[in-house]
């Protein structure tokens, strides 16, 4: 322990995923999440410890180095994938935090596969852990780890952040085990949310639950103070301006748009979730074409769905869904040759996406449910052209920022998103460079770094 790290993030995965080459030679590759965009960058200035899953079943895997960070795996069995993973944490808390979008799954065999898989989790990062270090836990599917780890070394400053919505009251007394995930979460000592109203969701629960004193944004716990704050999660800017500056992306975006010939580009980047509000935004674009408002070869839609869950049902009807909805829309009016919308099942680099988001003319983000949205911040941060423009639902957390510059639509509104999507399409460029010019000024001066620095300072002042 005397050698331990001082600073250890944890997290359900490793910030990578290994790849296996033409010659079957398997090698590790950052990953392409927005938990990882946001904490890598950090994790190396800090030079800190990773611990996390490798993300295959029954896995042994020592301790290693890779893009200038200590990662240390956690196994996880087949089993506890299916029940942990798959379901506690995808298919009874992930729909629960989404206002119930898809109806949670409460089953007890899940819900002490959760426990059980915290409580490695939480061994792990107590074994890793230089005495008085800093460690910050992310994310759902370890709400348990917080307490777990104070148990076990009471001497480590804790902090936990919510990548995805809290639930309101209503909500969340659904789950059964509502009382030990709120007393996980009071474990830490900083407790942070994408938005202030997250914060104070948690802060009522914990008041009714554990009978917590609540004052302002700290709640007392026994002879301890937790503080819950709103700390929105942001993107790498430089990083993104970087890559849009090199002439490989510069090249692979005006190929795109030759591809695609004279048409404006929609383009919408998604994990493949019933979340995200993929067909509302399809059934949008086949209205408009089938009302005339666009004509096809004015606009084409490019829908990047990056594959997600999919031993699980839910998504496995999604996709299905998905693609029936795509082939009906380009059998009703697509030309020969010349599809209305080109649906790409698969992953991107880093560098395809920067060359798509320079390409597109408005990129369309319009989930029914998001605790921030990265995609929204990325395709601002790669606009230093400060040209295109950004349909944004108002149920992203991105919305609480960019206000009125991006074109706010409630997703459950088709008839207000097809006059948003065409009032985008038909921007002057005026209009676009003001709207842009906002929102990169939001972006530039709320990046990754001080959404980490904010988080870790309020965290070494909270006591």
């Amino acid at each position: 322990m005397a050698n331990g790290s001082q600073f250890i993030v944890v997290a359900n995965r490793l910030p990578v995923d290994r790849v296996t080459d033409a010659n079957g030679e398997s090698s590790w590759r950052r990953s392409p999440g927005g938990l990882v965009t946001a904490i890598a960058p950090v994790m190396r200035r800090r030079a800190g410890a990773w611990i996390g899953w490798s993300g295959a079943p029954d896995e042994e895997v020592e301790p290693f180095e890779e893009d200038g960070m200590s990662l240390v795996p956690v196994s996880l069995s087949a089993e506890e994938v299916e029940l942990y993973y798959e379901g506690f944490s995808n298919a009874t808390l992930w729909p629960l935090y989404h206002d119930v979008i898809a109806p949670p799954v409460y089953e007890r065999e899940l819900w002490d596969s959760y426990v059980q898989v915290n409580r490695r989790f939480a061994e792990a990062a107590a074994a890793e852990a230089a005495p008085n270090a800093v460690v910050w836990v992310q994310d759902y599917q370890l709400q348990l780890v917080p307490a777990m780890l104070r148990e076990l070394r009471p001497d480590l400053r804790i902090g936990f952040f919510l990548h995805i919505p809290f639930p309101p009251q209503e909500l969340f007394e659904q789950l059964p085990w509502r009382r030990q995930i709120i007393q996980g979460l009071l474990g830490a000592d900083l407790v942070g949310f994408q938005l202030p109203g997250a914060a104070s969701n948690f802060l009522r629960l914990a008041r009714r639950h554990l009978d917590g004193r609540t004052h302002g944004t700290y709640v007392e716990v026994g002879d301890r103070v937790v503080r819950a704050q709103a700390f929105p999660i942001s993107v790498d800017v430089d990083e993104l301006t970087a890559l849009t500056r090199r002439p490989e992306v510069r090249r692979r975006a005006e190929e795109v748009k030759a591809d695609l010939g004279d048409a404006k580009i929609m383009l919408g980047v998604d994990r493949l979730d019933y979340t995200k509000g993929i067909t509302q935004r399809l059934l949008a674009f086949n209205e408009l074409l089938a009302d005339g408002d666009l004509k096809p070869g004015e606009a084409v839609f490019v829908q990047i769905a990056t594959p997600s869950r999919e031993r699980i049902e839910q998504y496995q009807l999604l996709r299905d869904q998905i693609e029936q909805q795509v082939g009906r829309i380009n059998g009703e009016h697509a030309e020969l040759g010349s599809p209305v919308i080109h649906y790409l099942h698969s992953s991107y680099s880093r560098e395809e996406l920067a060359a798509l988001y320079l390409a597109a003319d408005v990129m369309v983000v319009t989930p029914l449910r998001d605790g921030m949205n990265l995609v929204a911040k990325e395709y601002v941060a790669c606009r230093e052209d400060q040209r295109g423009a950004l349909v944004l639902s108002e149920f992203a957390g991105a919305a609480d920022e960019f206000k009125r510059s991006a074109f706010r639509v409630n997703p459950y509104d088709i008839d207000g998103l097809k006059e948003a999507m065409v009032e985008a399409l038909h921007a002057p460029p005026a209009e676009q460079a003001r709207r842009m010019r906002s929102m990169r000024k939001r972006v530039i001066e709320h990046d990754v770094d001080r959404w980490a620095r904010n988080f870790l300072t309020a965290l070494e002042e909270t006591s």
